[in-house]
């Protein structure tokens, strides 16, 4: 039961603090304590999201060379269990939502209802499935940002938009890779994507991305904001991060997902966490005591 709502996917959530770390409150104790509750709905709708969609795609997956594994697929959980799983996470993370705030409960609706559209149809659309995906990691942001009384810079959700379509692009064109001759029936979307699609949508999203928070770094308000002279050097991270990103996509065939693969992918984990370290260096003027 607790692989059905794959923990190790949660880290997707970390979005949700986005608003707290941009917004120099990263060490105000209420705020994180806010903004860490509101994480935790979000893995709990995370949670009933993920076994909507295994007990969604039971038939596919029992054909997939991984995900035949997961546990509604391979029986090791019934189907009743995995609907009565749905039902509880979904009343808990709701109910949560609206005690923290009536606008985060919202956000967190929407984010739900987003994810049963995309259950039960976007995600047999090509490209409007990826952009469903997009609009959670946005809705996790804005969620973040009405939780905590934080106004959302536009230029967060622009960069979390185009880089969850970056993503998105990469798992499908991974997914086509893979299955081959079972494309249609491990994705029905998958038959109406093509490689050389998928590998112009990611140059065309990675150069956005890029470039919008290349933008976002230059720009004088930011850079007054954060009372810093420079912060434009750590795109080169997003430009290490990008790469890593394409070489999983493109050598990790094995792999269930490119996108749970640079979890626990070595250069990948190192590049983020050095962007982190150095986002927090420079924007809360961190020195050695």
């Amino acid at each position: 039961m607790v692989r059905t709502i794959r923990p190790h996917q949660w880290i997707k959530n970390v979005f949700v603090l986005a608003p707290v770390v941009f917004a120099k409150s990263f060490f105000d104790a209420r705020l994180l304590t806010t903004a860490a509750a509101a994480f935790s709905v979000f893995c709990l709708l995370a949670g009933t999201v993920y076994t909507m969609n295994d007990l969604a795609d039971l038939e596919a997956d029992r054909v997939h060379p991984v995900k035949r594994y997961r546990p509604i697929a391979s029986g090791r959980v019934p189907v009743s269990w995995a609907k009565t799983l749905v039902v509880v996470l979904t009343l808990t993370s709701l109910g949560g939502a609206l005690v923290l705030s009536p606008w985060f409960f919202l956000v967190a609706l929407a984010y739900f209802l987003n994810n049963v559209l995309y259950t039960l149809r976007l995600k047999h659309v090509a490209y409007l499935d990826v952009g469903s995906i997009a609009l959670g990691f946005v809705l996790r942001v804005l969620g973040g940002g009405f939780a905590t009384g934080i106004d959302v810079s536009r230029y967060l959700l622009l960069c979390t938009a185009l880089l969850a379509l970056f993503l998105g692009f990469g798992k499908r064109r991974h997914e086509l890779t893979t299955a081959q001759a079972r494309a249609g029936k491990q994705r029905v979307a998958l038959e109406s994507y093509t490689q050389k699609g998928l590998d112009v949508a990611l140059g065309i999203t990675a150069a956005l991305t890029l470039g919008t928070y290349l933008v976002y770094t230059l720009d004088p308000e930011t850079l007054a904001f954060f009372g810093v002279a420079t912060l434009w050097p750590t795109t080169g991270f997003g430009v290490l991060g990008v790469l890593r990103f394409l070489h999983i996509v493109r050598n990790r065939p094995r792999a269930e997902s490119p996108t749970q693969e640079m979890v626990s992918d070595g250069p990948m984990v190192a590049t983020a966490l050095a962007w982190v370290a150095c986002i927090l260096w420079l924007v809360y003027h961190l020195r050695p005591s």
